[in-house]
């Protein structure tokens, strides 16, 4: 049994919690992720490592409530207990030899991305972070990127807060005025890593994607996860998450990733409504 140390609302249907795992926190990554369950016949699901500390053994996870095990799981209260929390899983991501970089997150992948921030600035890199939101309402972390980044630009597509677009209307703007980075890595929706990339292959800059937003059982047993990257005009089939979640942006196909991804929203929901109504009529 694994216990809730903190519980904090970042916005309406975010939530960050810490949990008291000291061997994972003794080894977790920027970029790796764990899986849990929240009782003995609840369901597993991998969520990426948001921060460890430990020296109190605490890792920190972000999480969206969007299905009905996220739904428990924003059930549980400080002190309460969850069932499973086994990793750390996934391949850390690289960050030997980076000098400069830009750090692009969307929505609630900006909790996969500020970890990365973090290690990165840690090391002496210069990092600038671009972070988009639908709307104000919806906005976290920013100010754990501010004291990571060199330069934040935060974006809004309703332009409620900060700039008004997606993401890739800055990067595009640095890139054309001449900024140099040694790499854009970027998380977020797939769709939001698609544009990031076809928004840097005309400068050439290598962009690192992190595909963890498809992943379903983590174990690489389910196939829901399952990649088909080109290289040299072949089609490879990875997982991402056992040979990822990170991969090169321009080898990936996005279309199919996402064709894949629509396959499980209405089961989601479905699941999601069904044990929300069990809670309602208790």
């Amino acid at each position: 049994m694994y216990r809730i140390l903190k519980k904090q609302a970042l916005n309406p249907t975010v939530t960050l919690m810490e949990i008291e795992a000291p061997l994972v926190a003794k080894k977790a990554l920027p970029g790796q992720f764990i899986i849990l369950r929240v009782d003995d016949e609840g369901e597993r699901i991998p969520l990426t490592v948001a921060g460890t500390d430990k020296s109190t053994g605490a890792v920190t996870i972000i999480f969206q409530i969007v299905g009905a095990t996220t739904f428990l799981l924003n059930r549980k209260a400080e002190g309460e207990y969850i069932s499973d929390f086994v990793g750390p899983l996934g391949e850390p991501t690289r960050l030997d030899g980076l000098k400069k970089v830009c750090i692009v997150g969307g929505g609630v992948g900006c909790a996969i991305a500020w970890p990365i921030a973090k290690a990165l600035h840690e090391r002496g890199c210069e990092v600038t972070s671009i972070v988009g939101f639908r709307s104000r309402d919806i906005v976290i972390l920013e100010d754990e990127f501010r004291a990571c980044s060199d330069k934040l630009i935060m974006m809004t597509d309703d332009g409620s807060y900060g700039g008004h677009g997606n993401v890739t209307v800055p990067l595009k703007e640095m890139l054309e005025n001449g900024e140099k980075f040694d790499e854009i890595i970027t998380i977020g929706p797939v769709i939001m890593m698609k544009f990031v990339t076809l928004t840097a292959k005309p400068f050439n800059v290598p962009v690192t994607v992190s595909m963890n937003p498809i992943m379903i059982d983590g174990t690489g047993m389910c196939g829901g996860c399952r990649l088909t990257l080109v290289k040299d005009g072949k089609r490879v089939t990875k997982f991402a998450c056992v040979d990822g979640p990170d991969f090169d942006g321009y080898e990936v196909d996005f279309d199919e990733a996402m064709s894949r991804g629509r396959m499980y929203a209405g089961f989601e929901r479905h699941a999601y409504e069904e044990t929300c109504n069990l809670f309602k009529n208790a």
